[in-house]
């Protein structure tokens, strides 16, 4: 086949512009926060998880609480109760028999309180500990949200770019003949289609061509169409190409 070098120099552009078209396509469907956001998303789970769990420890607690301040209160009404009565009451077998009463009344609020406070405690530190995971989550949370908006904006760029790309594109390749860009499209499945010889290196290989294949482009009309013996990539000629 054969086509000017002008047409073949459009299809270096062609190619820079499908890779560009490539690589936006990618970003714009894998951008790269996209995996750590999937990360923070099971690590939320997690810390949900554990936060559940803390705050039944929590609410086990304060209800035990609830139960010791009744039962304080009860133990509390008892003894004014009995008081009332000690103090009205002029029989001395009664008279002991309420002392005695105040008396056990008096060593059971003694143990209620000192299980009020062991309880008090262990709930200011389950308070704390709930306290802690729900500050884990609100991080995650913030780090999710801005590596979502980050990844928003990737997505936003990379579209704009494989739509900018795409049109210059197809403003490109409508220049070219039809055979050589059909060739072109043939040859672009398994290579770069198109690229430039440059210092007798092709530019999509890197391949340094051997004295016989610089021979060959020597000896064929500048508008042959040629292509790379290494990845089969159409080698577009020019003033720099070291022939």
């Amino acid at each position: 086949m054969n086509a000017s070098p002008a047409d073949q120099l459009r299809l270096v552009e062609v190619a820079e512009l499908d890779a560009r078209i490539r690589q936006a396509d990618h970003a714009r469907k894998n951008p790269p926060q996209a995996g750590r956001v999937q990360e923070l998303l099971a690590q939320r789970q997690t810390l949900s998880q554990e936060l559940t769990r803390r705050l039944g420890a929590r609410d086990d607690l304060r209800a035990e609480l609830a139960r010791i301040e009744s039962d304080v209160a009860v133990v509390d009404a008892r003894s004014a109760r009995d008081a009332e009565r000690l103090a009205s009451s002029s029989n001395s077998k009664e008279a002991q028999g309420l002392e005695s009463e105040l008396a056990s009344l008096a060593r059971r609020k003694s143990d209620l309180e000192d299980a009020e406070l062991e309880i008090m405690e262990r709930l200011e530190q389950a308070e704390a500990a709930v306290a802690e995971q729900e500050a884990l989550i609100a991080e995650t949370n913030q780090q999710g949200a801005e590596l979502s908006a980050e990844g928003k904006r990737v997505v936003a760029e990379a579209t704009a770019a494989f739509d900018a790309a795409t049109r210059d594109r197809a403003a490109v390749a409508g220049t070219v003949p039809a055979d050589l860009l059909a060739l072109y499209e043939k040859l672009s499945t398994r290579s770069a289609g198109a690229a430039l010889l440059r210092a007798r290196t092709c530019e999509w290989c890197h391949m340094v061509l051997s004295g016989t294949d610089l021979n060959t482009l020597r000896q064929a009309p500048e508008d042959a169409v040629l292509t790379c013996p290494e990845c089969g990539s159409i080698l577009v000629r020019t003033g720099e190409s070291g022939l």
